[in-house]
């Protein structure tokens, strides 16, 4: 699985056009404060800006994306996300991108960290040890905290391994 992600981004930054506008459905997402990406042009910010990248995989028909979405609006949430390329990929209308960056299932919400060569970051994962890539909905502290260290080239904090 390590090495679908890289080749999936390396096709992508070149088949895929860079564009300006946001993914569809930014907005609820608070676009209006964070600077979503499709994938396209999110790989191509990561690859020219050496950013670290958060893939957050939601589908409109999911109830608990719909929750979670309110967790985007806190301030922290809004800071920290400057320090990351934002992604923004809907599951059923980017099944590949979604297939290629499931590494413990294609379940939604899933917010995935990677290295700016598309490398999963595996030391950035939930608590939970059933959905590992699923971020507290509720509200932002595990979000917030992840978010801080994937911007500092996240390892495990001292006593924790990166698989739970």
């Amino acid at each position: 699985m390590k090495h679908v992600a890289p080749i999936l981004l390396a096709l992508l930054l070149v088949a895929a056009p860079a564009s300006a506008k946001p993914p569809e459905l930014a907005e609820v997402w608070n676009g209006a404060e964070i600077a979503w990406r499709d994938m396209g042009s999110g790989v191509k910010e990561a690859v020219r800006t050496g950013k670290p990248v958060l893939m957050l995989f939601h589908a409109t028909w999911c109830q608990i994306c719909r929750h979670f979405r309110a967790v985007f609006k806190d301030p922290g949430i809004v800071a920290a996300s400057r320090d990351l390329v934002m992604i923004l990929v809907d599951v059923d209308r980017e099944p590949d991108v979604n297939g290629g960056f499931a590494p413990d299932g294609g379940y939604v919400p899933r917010t995935v960290f990677l290295d700016s060569e598309g490398n999963i970051n595996e030391a950035l994962q939930s608590a939970n040890p059933k959905y590992r890539y699923s971020a507290d909905v509720d509200g932002p502290a595990e979000l917030l905290s992840l978010m801080k260290r994937a911007a500092k080239g996240a390892v495990p904090p001292p006593g924790e391994r990166a698989e739970q």
